[in-house]
């Protein structure tokens, strides 16, 4: 199974430590396509890389996927137009940390083709993923 996780770069990094932890839960179930999320080298100026070479390969990463697993606790234009671009045609997992004076958007929590799953720590992470993955 290819998977496609999706994090904050540009909109910050705050969750490294977090994605990359996600990516290590991720590789019981399959090839994490987006292994770089979680490297704490990169930074929010992105990788250096021309943004339309970023766009093609992510947009090709995601074409390929099986399935989708994003974490939206930080607010990204990136992950909401990757999740977007996979919407009706991949299953989309996106996690959720709740956190004082952050509220999840209305397009994410309301939208019906999603599973949502909120967390609290990644052993919580572990059971969401171990019940997402089992259905296929």
């Amino acid at each position: 199974m290819q998977i496609y996780f999706a994090g904050s770069i540009r909109g910050g990094r705050n969750d490294q430590e977090i994605y990359s932890a996600i990516i290590n839960l991720l590789k019981k179930y399959g090839l994490v396509l987006t292994e770089h999320i979680g490297d704490r080298k990169l930074f929010v100026t992105g990788e250096a890389r021309d943004n339309r070479e970023i766009y093609d390969r992510d947009m090709q990463w995601i074409e390929v996927a099986d399935v989708v697993v994003a974490e939206v606790t930080n607010p990204s234009l990136g992950v909401g137009y990757e999740i977007g671009k996979a919407e009706c045609r991949k299953p989309i997992l996106c996690l959720f940390r709740e956190q004082e004076g952050k509220k999840l958007s209305a397009m994410i929590s309301g939208n019906k083709n999603l599973t949502l799953r909120e967390y609290k720590t990644t052993i919580d992470i572990g059971r969401i993923l171990e019940e997402f993955f089992s259905r296929f």
